[in-house]
């Protein structure tokens, strides 16, 4: 891994109003990269807003195709790598919500939500395929807001090479300080089970359809510690420097870094067909 700047940004993104999503995304990405940052990560669906209701209409004032050019565009401008969320219509079959990663030289790749939440599942596609991204010695992965509650993915990303996982959220209800609660419930175990520093930010500010997005990002250690966060309504930015040294120091102490000690011969139930643990009785 590579000595690393990292922004995370929590935005606002109404949906449908991809031009005014798009001028948002431009502005944080400036100031990012005028800060020194080498890696920007959006929110969920920070392109296309967050939304519950037809999810092919929020194209219906500039093509997905136009999108793509103009966040390429940004990208080669930039300089510099950037996360974004969108709803794919790239497939003919339901849409998909996506993880765009662009770069100097255009788009990188899409990954697509593996795990949908409730409200989710019947208007959108998942995906099928866990993934990981480089950028110079860096590699990492992508978990997309509901799908943290499986700690399955972020172990098999550490497990393909991540040192580093972007979480997006768009994740609507309660307060800030109630959210960076609920995160620290999980986001600490996914860094320190794997040995893995973590950048999470969420959408926020209320939007057209009714969802209230409280504004958190933290970006956690591989140690499971908080390096830097942001917690509040306002839009806002954090910067965090992380050091490759802090994942070498975690990776080679036998204490604090257990993914060489797993036994998969024993884990067979974890990728049973929704069956039910069997118990010794």
């Amino acid at each position: 891994m590579d000595d690393l700047k990292i922004a995370a940004v929590c935005m606002n993104a109404e949906p449908g109003h991809i031009e005014t999503n798009l001028n948002a995304i431009q502005g944080f990405l400036s100031k990012a990269v005028s800060e020194g940052a080498q890696i920007i990560c959006f929110p969920e669906l920070s392109v296309t807003g967050y939304t519950l209701k037809a999810p092919r209409d929020v194209y219906r004032s500039i093509p997905y195709e136009r999108v793509m050019e103009r966040l390429t565009h940004m990208a080669e401008e930039a300089g510099a790598v950037f996360l974004v969320g969108l709803i794919d219509i790239s497939r003919p079959s339901r849409p998909s919500i996506s993880q765009a990663v662009f770069g100097p030289k255009g788009l990188i790749g899409v990954y697509q939500k593996t795990h949908l939440s409730y409200p989710e599942e019947n208007l959108y596609e998942p995906g099928q395929d866990n993934r990981v991204f480089s950028h110079g010695s860096t590699t990492f992965g992508i978990q997309i807001c509901y799908e943290t509650h499986f700690p399955e993915i972020s172990t098999t990303l550490a497990l393909m090479g991540a040192e580093l996982l972007f979480i997006p959220y768009a994740s609507p209800r309660g307060d800030p300080e109630e959210k960076l609660k609920s995160w620290m419930r999980v986001l600490p175990a996914r860094a320190f089970d794997n040995g893995v520093f973590i950048v999470a930010c969420n959408q926020t500010g209320e939007t057209e359809e009714g969802l209230s997005f409280p504004g958190v990002a933290v970006v956690l250690g591989p140690d499971g510690q908080v390096l830097e966060k942001y917690v509040g309504w306002d839009e806002g930015m954090v910067l965090a420097e992380l050091r490759a040294e802090m994942l070498i120091d975690i990776r080679e102490n036998k204490m604090k870094y257990f993914l060489d000690k797993r036994r998969p011969e024993l884990y067979g139930n974890i990728v049973a067909s929704r069956k039910p643990l069997q118990k010794d009785i």
